[in-house]
């Protein structure tokens, strides 16, 4: 098979030549039609992230067709066309992951290359309205963008949400979900390319984060809102606890600028706001995910596809962070 493989640190991904995966029992080898990147994949190469093991095939996210099996595999698995849920491990505590969770594409060899191998446990039907490339989206920044908007946020019809650094892919899919359950959406971006992308997709408002005072604009029109998904927190995150309306809900799934130098602890209390942590979902919420997807067609955004060959420059580019949407690597057209 081929891969891309990761051998050392801050140093481009390698072109490899590797012998056909062979599967283990439970488990499944799946042929992959494409893969997608996400901003831990870039983290990992430069040496941010915790349990580095060099060599590692990286990728998390994928779409494909089941090749071979392994014992106490049903036979009907072969030629299913399916995506990985990349989440390995969550434990019985749906509020929180066990110690033993992890991701795919690190330890585990992952999906850029052109064939994984998957415990069937990991696997779902790809939705039939999805292309291999737009399923290939989904899985990773879909399943946290539900867990951060549906299951922690509890987002209803009619409230009024804040998605900070809309572009990214947890935070395309926050707006997708949002809009599609009914909620009027803001969000706030350094770029007014992807502001304007936003609000082409139905946004209410967008708002420049590096502009001084852009919260007390907010504040202005359309006003306080009652549920706000934030991956960056840092020094921004003061202005965040300022338009959230009394009573509202902040989810963080990241921390991309670091803690913040400080938070007004008077104004969460007499306010009343819930600050609450997210990562990536459950079991369950992968399959509330993919039902929400399949009922509604909702589609993944795809930026820009790269070949595996060209995988490195895909790298490059999501070091930049100029996407809106995802960023996909296409084994086949």
């Amino acid at each position: 098979m081929k891969a891309l493989v990761l051998t050392e640190l801050k140093s481009p991904l390698q072109l490899a030549d590797r012998d056909d995966l062979v599967p283990g029992p439970g488990e499944a080898i799946v042929e992959l039609k494409a893969a997608a990147l996400n901003r831990r994949d870039y983290w990992i190469t430069q040496g941010m992230y915790p349990g580095i093991r060099l060599p590692v095939i990286l990728g998390s996210d994928g779409a494909g067709v089941v090749k071979r099996v392994g014992d106490g595999v049903a036979q009907d698995w072969l030629q299913r066309e399916v995506i990985i849920n990349p989440g390995w491990n969550w434990g019985d505590r749906e509020a929180f992951q066990s110690d033993e969770f992890h991701i795919l594409g690190m330890p585990d060899d992952g999906t850029f290359a052109s064939e994984v191998r998957v415990p069937v446990a990991y696997l779902a039907a790809k939705p039939e309205h999805l292309s291999w490339r737009e399923a290939a989206a989904l899985p990773l920044a879909g399943v946290t963008a539900y867990r951060a908007v549906f299951t922690q946020g509890r987002l209803q019809a009619g409230e009024r949400v804040l998605i900070s650094g809309v572009g990214g892919g947890v935070a395309t899919f926050a707006l997708q979900y949002a809009l599609t359950a009914g909620a009027s959406v803001v969000v706030t971006s350094s770029s007014a390319e992807k502001i304007e992308k936003a609000i082409q997709l139905g946004a209410a408002a967008g708002f420049d984060y590096k502009v001084e005072a852009w919260h007390k604009r907010l504040l202005e029109e359309p006003g306080p809102v009652d549920l706000i998904i934030d991956g960056a927190g840092g020094d921004g995150y003061a202005n965040l606890v300022d338009v959230a309306a009394p009573g509202g809900r902040i989810v963080n799934y990241g921390a991309t600028t670091g803690p913040p130098k400080k938070l007004d602890l008077f104004k969460v209390f007499w306010k009343q706001l819930r600050l609450i942590g997210s990562t990536m979902g459950s079991p369950d919420d992968f399959a509330a995910m993919l039902a929400f997807v399949n009922q509604h067609k909702i589609k993944p955004l795809v930026d820009e596809v790269f070949s595996l060959a060209n995988g490195n420059e895909a790298i490059a580019r999501m070091k930049q962070s100029t996407q809106f949407g995802k960023l996909v690597i296409a084994h086949q057209a």
